[in-house]
């Protein structure tokens, strides 16, 4: 688990506040009738803007700078012009930026017009399992204890936790150790070190948790066609408490 210096944290901060400054303008933009592939180009413009780089593009061959995640589409959605946002959709838009060498990582699940009571609340419900998570996350406790109460969380309000994709550390790199998954025991997964870094992120899904990769590669759907959403900031551990980098 990496524990950064105050320098480095001087930079992270920066990251992460490009990073929710993007998320937050490609917020604006999102209404019925606009394309996926034209929130990507707003957000890369965005971003390099603002002195950055966006850390999604190229990243082991990935084609574009955000996630554009559509209803069933759970994460890793690629944008394409193809792809038109209608009203009553949700949309996950997941994105990460690089400045001065270091990384911010963040992701949303927001309505496109007017969405069903259902869809909204999985995305309430989804956001709130962050914060329940995060209550857990203290310094010489094990980080299994923020994977359960996010699982705890979400399925009591009936919905099911995806596996196989898990949060991380985050730093001078994208994805460094350990991995942070939304589940498990509170006896999981390595002790909790002082001013460690970690994208921790809810994946929730309105039916079962099965999911299945599409053939792009990138690609994750829920098996049975129910929608998903997720919610994502990365946050830095004190003796305090947790100081949320990307909000």
């Amino acid at each position: 688990m990496n524990n950064l210096s105050p320098a480095e944290m001087v930079l992270m901060r920066k990251a992460g506040q490009i990073t929710r400054d993007a998320l937050n303008y490609v917020e604006t933009l999102i209404k019925p009738g606009i394309s996926t592939l034209e929130l990507d180009k707003f957000a890369k413009k965005f971003i390099i803007d603002s002195g950055a780089t966006p850390s999604f593009l190229n990243y082991e061959g990935y084609p574009a700078s955000i996630c554009a995640s559509v209803n069933d589409m759970v994460v890793h959605g690629i944008p394409s012009d193809k792809i038109i946002l209608k009203e009553g959709d949700i949309i996950s838009i997941d994105l990460g930026v690089i400045y001065k060498g270091y990384n911010g990582d963040a992701a949303r699940t927001f309505p496109v017009g007017k969405i069903s009571p259902e869809k909204a609340r999985l995305i309430e419900v989804t956001k709130q399992s962050f914060f329940e998570g995060i209550k857990h996350l203290k310094v010489g406790h094990r980080l299994g204890e923020v994977g359960h109460a996010i699982q705890e969380y979400a399925e009591s309000h009936g919905y099911s936790v995806v596996r196989e994709l898990v949060g991380h550390g985050i730093g001078k790199k994208m994805h460094e150790p350990p991995n942070v998954p939304n589940y498990g025991k509170v006896t999981d997964g390595p002790l909790v070190t002082e001013n460690a870094c970690l994208a921790i992120e809810p994946m929730i899904n309105m039916g079962k948790r099965g999911v299945w990769l599409l053939e792009d590669g990138w690609g994750v759907i829920t098996q049975d066609g129910l929608p998903s959403a997720h919610y994502e900031n990365t946050v830095h551990v004190t003796r305090e408490g947790v100081e949320i980098l990307t909000l």
